[in-house]
């Protein structure tokens, strides 16, 4: 992997990050202080708390890409200890899709009208566990190469001790 790719990934980590981070600030400092604008039409308060949570799944899986790209820059992704940041990244997927169709729940009543809302946020959640389903197929192509890697450095073993 180059230093620029890197460098650019990890610059849009960190802006991810952050943002995150301000929008959990924020969400907490409207919690915590009472100054809650909320005019009883939708619940806020709980889209509040599953806005949090949310942004700290985004935020688990910034870190664990961040920990596979130094693995792979340091060229160790192919192994074992890779499994454990990916497996998370999935975790942290599908937490998010339950938290996408909690909102989606608690939206649904308020689009009696046009359910045809509460369908596509539904489909929204769908594809958000399409990417966890995606991350998977990717785990076990890491597998593979990491299979792979290790009988290829059988082989190199026992070739080396016929020569």
């Amino acid at each position: 992997m180059g230093k620029l790719t890197v460098r650019a990934l990890r610059a849009v980590l960190v802006v991810v990050f952050a943002g995150t981070v301000c929008i959990q600030a924020g969400m907490v400092w409207v919690l915590v202080s009472g100054s809650d604008p909320e005019d009883g039409s939708l619940p806020l308060t709980p889209l509040r708390v599953i806005t949090i949570l949310g942004m700290l799944t985004v935020q688990v899986a910034v870190v664990c890409v961040w920990r596979l790209v130094a693995m792979a820059r340091r060229g160790t992704v192919f192994s074992h200890a890779a499994f454990r940041f990916v497996d998370v990244v999935i975790g942290a997927i599908v937490a998010a899709a339950l938290l996408w169709f909690a909102v989606t729940a608690i939206n649904a009543p308020g689009q009696r009208a046009d359910p045809g809302v509460t369908v596509i946020m539904a489909g929204i959640g769908l594809a958000i566990l399409g990417v966890a389903l995606i991350v998977l197929v990717m785990r076990s192509l890491l597998a593979q190469a990491v299979a792979r890697d290790v009988e290829a450095s059988k082989m190199q073993a026992e070739l080396d001790e016929v020569v």
